[in-house]
């Protein structure tokens, strides 16, 4: 079943534990590749639930480059990491709040080959290829193909095309044991237990490692 706008309406870190287990499905410029998620990440914007978050894009308020966290939930922004890497968030939360679902990590389950070509690893892949597809959000972006900036905003509850793809976006199984934590590589006081809106499907192979922001170290032995 497609997930629709209104089940997105709560506050990211309630949603995000929420679409482990679920299922995006992208077709670019013709081919059909889906992945079962597996780890996600919330983040909040200005104004945004009780506690500001000092790691989200949107802690000062709407710019050209959050403008679609902003937006409608049901969308998704794909934003440039590092200048090479597009990675991809559910928006949800009310329209004219600002929040989102970094999706870290996942399973590729169909189109392998297509996400393997993307990715640039050789086929037919091993154990450890097809684990570390998805691996990671640059990973994943680069395996569903969508890509900043041309995606950013595609509407996964209506499907309609953007820039030559389609995205929809549904619930898969319910997911019986899930972890938290806090969130991998952002700096300081927001990467820390602080934070814990780190969630993911508990020993899932695909998930990725844990490792520290800058300054976030520090900020937790002060916790």
């Amino acid at each position: 079943m497609t997930i629709a706008r209104t089940d997105l309406l709560g506050l990211p870190v309630e949603v995000a534990p929420r679409l482990l287990g679920a299922e995006l499905r992208t077709v670019v410029d013709g081919v059909r590749t889906a992945l079962r998620i597996t780890e996600v990440e919330a983040y909040h914007g200005r104004g945004t639930g009780d506690l500001p978050d000092p790691g989200s894009h949107a802690r000062m308020g709407p710019t050209a480059r959050n403008a679609t966290m902003w937006g409608e939930p049901g969308h998704l922004y794909v934003y440039l990491s590092h200048g090479i890497h597009s990675c991809i968030n559910v928006v949800c939360g009310p329209e004219g709040t600002a929040g989102g679902v970094l999706l870290r990590a996942g399973e590729i389950v169909a189109g392998v080959d297509a996400a393997a070509h993307r990715r640039g690893v050789a086929t037919p892949l091993s154990r450890i290829a097809l684990r570390d597809l998805a691996r990671g959000p640059g990973r994943l972006g680069q395996a569903l193909g969508l890509r900043h900036a041309l995606h950013d905003g595609i509407d996964f509850v209506t499907g309609d095309e953007q820039n030559g793809a389609r995205a929809r976006l549904l619930w898969g199984e319910p997911v019986a044991d899930v972890s938290a934590g806090p969130r991998v590589g952002v700096a300081g006081i927001a990467g820390t237990d602080a934070y814990p809106w780190r969630f993911w499907i508990t020993g899932d192979p695909t998930v990725s490692p844990f490792r520290w922001g800058r300054g976030a170290r520090e900020a937790a032995a002060t916790l």
